[in-house]
């Protein structure tokens, strides 16, 4: 299901979708209408503009929170044109999985967007890398982020995009050993359970990061 006040971008969301064999149940331009179509007919995932109308401020967002909160779980993917920090403290709140949050500009790159759709509608996490600095950036001088290294930095980066170590290790041509100690290391300064592991870790360092 799309919610997508662009109807340029509304509709090629929809071919695009179809063309990949994904079934595009519904496509509104409105907050109102989304909600009343996913009481109707529970997609298998959404995919969400931030600003929707009537107010054109966070309609879309707060739509796709009371979705989460209807259907516990359900998978939203949101798109933006920028950077909003409200976002990952109402949608990683509930603590289930099933969220991404990407800059409209991807949605260009065909393969790296359905790749997050999928990840997200399998209950996993996609983060866009330009939140993930944006909010690396906005932390305080004196946050525990500031203890991490240039490589933990990265390593952080690519969790929170939602992969698993054995393409961590591989974009940044390291051993997966390697990222295991970061991984390790991460979590030690940042005061995160060493026990979190998959999506979970995820959610602890996306939770983290929008304290």
């Amino acid at each position: 299901m799309i919610a997508e006040d662009n109807a340029l971008l509304r509709e090629g969301l929809v071919l695009l979708l179809s063309t990949a064999g994904i079934e595009v149940v519904a496509a509104v331009d409105n907050a109102d209408d989304f909600l009343t179509a996913v009481a109707a007919d529970r997609p298998d995932a959404v995919v969400v503009d931030v600003r929707l109308p009537p107010t054109f401020t966070d309609d879309g967002l707060r739509a796709a929170v009371s979705a989460r909160k209807l259907h516990p779980g359900l998978p939203v993917l949101v798109l933006s044109s920028w950077v909003e920090d409200s976002y990952a403290a109402e949608l990683l709140g509930d603590g289930m999985g099933g969220v991404g949050y990407l800059l409209k500009e991807r949605v260009g790159k065909v393969d790296r967007f359905l790749d997050s759709l999928r990840r997200v509608a399998a209950g996993g996490t996609a983060m866009d890398p330009e939140v993930i600095s944006q909010l690396l950036v906005r932390r305080k001088a004196d946050d525990p982020m500031a203890a991490l290294t240039a490589r933990e930095r990265e390593v952080l980066a690519l969790m929170a995009e939602g992969h698993n170590n054995a393409t961590i290790a591989e974009r940044l041509v390291v051993s997966e050993g390697a990222v295991h100690k970061h991984i390790r290391s991460i979590f030690a300064k940042l005061g995160l359970s060493a026990e979190d592991v998959g999506h979970r870790r995820v959610l602890a360092v996306l939770a983290y990061l929008n304290a």
